[in-house]
């Protein structure tokens, strides 16, 4: 599970990235809020750890700047326990709230309660950086350009998606989108994963769709251009 924290305070932000890292989380960190914005925005989370006192952007401005693109899963976090400030959180698109000081075990427990919910969700508007999937028309765009995909390349599309930053095997895949459990050696899947890069990132100079050697295929955002 990876998470993002947007965090000024060096104490705080690193206590919650090393709790974190042992409880088995992927954690990145933010010290402000236009880097926090940057991050959340460019990159795929299962949940932000946001704080609401924050230099260059406060949470409520990162807050709003998120939720123009995604739905990604928040818990704001400050160190005023004025009500107000909880519902304008609320309000505005934070799913959760914690006044500092909290215990790192509830802030634990709530981020399993999100994420549990968030992935029950059939979210139908899939992001993944400039990639939009809408799967109730079956369409999708990348910078917002329209990709002609037919109809096996999006089902392969959105199953990668769904499950975007986790390597899928091809055996995962061929069950996904075909139903069935291919012979290791069919090359059925192969490509069809060649087919749908060049439509999705051949036009494109940065890559979304990595060969993970031995492994498998992921669908991700990477902060190096090169491809994979």
């Amino acid at each position: 599970m990876k998470v993002l924290i947007v965090e000024d305070e060096p104490k705080t932000a690193d206590y919650l990235q090393r709790g974190l890292t042992e409880q088995g989380y992927t954690v990145d960190v933010a010290r402000d809020g236009l880097d926090g914005q940057h991050r959340a925005l460019e990159y795929d989370y299962d949940v932000i750890v946001l704080d609401v006192m924050l230099p260059k952007a406060d949470g409520f401005a990162t807050l709003s700047a998120v939720r123009t693109r995604k739905q990604t899963p928040i818990i704001m976090l400050t160190a005023r326990d004025g009500v107000d400030d909880r519902v304008r959180g609320l309000r505005e698109g934070a799913d959760d709230y914690l006044v500092k000081p909290f215990s790192f075990l509830e802030l634990v427990a709530r981020l399993h309660a999100l994420t549990r919910r968030n992935r029950g969700q059939d979210a139908t508007q899939l992001y993944v950086g400039d990639l939009h999937i809408d799967l109730m028309a079956r369409k999708a765009w990348r910078d917002n350009r329209r990709l002609d995909l037919t109809a096996k390349e999006f089902a392969l599309l959105a199953a990668l998606a769904r499950r975007h930053g986790e390597i899928l095997s091809k055996t995962t895949i061929a069950e996904l989108v075909w139903g069935v459990d291919f012979d290791s050696d069919a090359n059925v899947v192969e490509v069809a994963i060649k087919r749908l890069r060049a439509k999705i990132d051949g036009p494109f100079a940065t890559p979304l769709l990595h060969t993970i050697r031995g492994m498998g295929y992921v669908l991700e955002v990477r902060e190096s251009s090169g491809r994979a």
